[in-house]
């Protein structure tokens, strides 16, 4: 699949294209649809499709203090594009000059003239532009000047509300990787690099792999069943999570550390991606490293019941 720079020109093959428009982070039900009408769209039309994302998130060029909320990395975007069936996917790189890029511009400049963009697909409610100057309605006008076709979809409804990134946040920090799951179609996963840690899990019998958060979103605290894929290999795995500060040690850390059943091999240095099932309870502080222990095998025993069902 390629990946393209909206700052870069477009390969000759790709122009043409439709184009499906927004954030995307996530990829959640509401996103799929919007991709879903891109794709068909230039299927039917014999044309490539192309997802297009922001990187970084607009919030965080204009609210860079903002904690951390992201639900997928570039990379993790590119692997959901490509599944859906997507041709490319092109990463908007949101800086000053973008943020002041007027409406006008990057329909004219940007869609039409740099992508040469046959069609543009959106959610009803995108907003684009300096100042959020642009909307639908002025997407489609803009459109009809740059012989672009635009085409705007409706939210998908759940409860009798859109799913949307921000429900899903709200299940992760609630504890709820089902609910979050159900609305994403797969559980939410961190993915990262394993670290050298302070290699306590090791002394009592529960080596895990340490993983930083980094700007991912941070689910509620506490114990989750996993499961884990060594990317290298494609490798799966189930284990036990601990995803916090690690209360039992000092200094406060904080960290995603699974540890995998029935696995012995070397994960340092590797990439992986650990997949969250179930939560089953918040961090605690135990009086004794006993104490914990023991309830560290409770858990895994849960963990293991509760990924067999």
């Amino acid at each position: 699949m390629r990946f393209l720079d909206h700052r870069e020109p477009l390969p000759e093959p790709l122009r043409g294209a439709i184009v499906a428009l927004g954030n995307f982070d996530g990829f959640h039900l509401g996103h799929q649809a919007v991709a879903r009408e891109a794709i068909d769209w230039a299927h039917a039309e014999g044309r490539p499709s192309i997802i297009a994302t922001f990187d970084p998130h607009p919030v965080r060029h204009f609210r860079p203090d903002a904690e951390p909320f992201r639900l997928t990395t570039l990379e993790q975007r590119q692997e959901l594009y490509l599944s859906a069936g997507a041709t490319a996917m092109l990463v908007f790189h949101f800086d000053g000059d973008l943020a002041n890029t007027t409406a006008e511009s990057f329909v004219g400049d940007l869609l039409g003239e740099r992508l040469g963009a046959a069609g543009v697909v959106t959610g009803e409610d995108f907003t684009f532009g300096k100042g959020r100057g642009g909307n639908r309605e002025v997407l489609e006008m803009l459109g009809r000047t740059a012989g672009i076709e635009t085409r705007a979809v409706p939210p998908v409804m759940d409860g009798g509300e859109p799913v949307s990134s921000s429900r899903v946040r709200d299940a992760l920090r609630s504890g709820d990787p089902q609910e979050a799951a159900r609305l994403l179609t797969r559980p939410f996963a961190i993915r990262g690099v394993v670290e050298h840690g302070d290699k306590r899990g090791r002394t009592i019998g529960y080596p895990t792999a340490n993983l930083a958060l980094e700007s991912y979103l941070r689910p509620k605290y506490g114990i989750y069943a996993v499961t884990g894929r060594i990317l290298a290999t494609g490798e799966e795995l189930q284990g036990a999570a601990n995803i916090g500060v690690r209360p039992q040690f000092e200094p406060p850390k904080e960290l995603l550390e699974p540890y995998f059943f029935d696995f012995s091999g070397d994960l340092y240095g590797q990439e992986i991606e650990v997949a969250f099932h179930h939560f089953l309870r918040g961090e605690a502080k135990f009086d004794s490293l006993d104490a914990l222990t023991d309830q560290m095998e409770r858990d895994c025993a849960e963990a293991r019941r509760m990924l067999a069902a």
